[in-house]
């Protein structure tokens, strides 16, 4: 057996699902702050680049959720509700397979602008990372109940703040006249990415507070 795998074997459960989790949390914020850069970028060059760099994040969140469905089909009892943890996880890899897409996105249609509304796009799910990866270091102590309530409505606050750009963004790309509508469809695959993994952000959310309304 392997060092690493007598570690895990002894380690207390709940720290095991809580260090896969941290390290879940981390790899996205991660992803989303390379995710920005890709958005800022100007150059299509760089964009593959960093598209190929965020693709192994990517793989890496991968091996991360993996990792927490065989710890849960291998412990018979888990710190928090048995489902609620696959759903943090799957979740979390919702999240970073957006990112992953649109990234991509960029890269297949080869669109090298960076005009506003997309590094808006990048730095509120920059903003929504980082909350996430702060109330999910806080679940395993509910005396931080408060504290996750405050990452819980301040993820709803930026995930209005998306809704309210998406909606500005898509009226924009349709109201040019003589606007090449090839060029329009691609952003508008970038941006409808860009609101999902806003959306899977909120859907999160919704699962931090169930776990603090059953374990409260």
């Amino acid at each position: 057996m392997k060092v690493d795998a007598i570690v895990r074997w002894f380690m207390p459960k709940e720290e095991r699902f809580h260090a896969l989790l941290e390290k879940d949390t981390q790899n996205l914020v991660k992803s989303a702050r390379l995710f920005a850069e890709i958005a800022a970028s100007g150059s299509l060059e760089d964009r593959r680049v960093k598209t190929v760099q965020l693709k192994a994040l990517e793989h890496d969140g991968d091996q991360i959720t993996r990792q927490i469905f065989e710890a849960l089909n291998s412990t018979f009892i888990t710190p928090l509700d048995r489902e609620d943890i696959r759903e943090l996880a799957k979740d979390l890899d919702d999240i970073l397979d957006h990112l992953e897409m649109v990234a991509h996105y960029l890269v297949l249609f080869e669109l090298s602008d960076a005009p506003g509304a997309l590094r808006q796009f990048a730095e509120i799910l920059v903003q929504m990372t980082e909350e996430i990866d702060r109330a999910s270091s806080m679940i395993w102590d509910l005396a931080n109940e408060k504290k996750i309530y405050e990452s819980i409505v301040r993820i709803s606050e930026l995930e209005n703040q998306a809704d309210s750009l998406y909606s500005t963004v898509t009226a924009d790309l349709f109201k040019g006249s003589g606007a090449n509508p090839i060029e329009l469809l691609k952003w508008k695959e970038v941006y409808d990415g860009l609101e999902e993994a806003c959306d899977a952000c909120k859907d999160y959310t919704h699962v931090v507070g169930n776990v603090v309304i059953k374990n409260a």
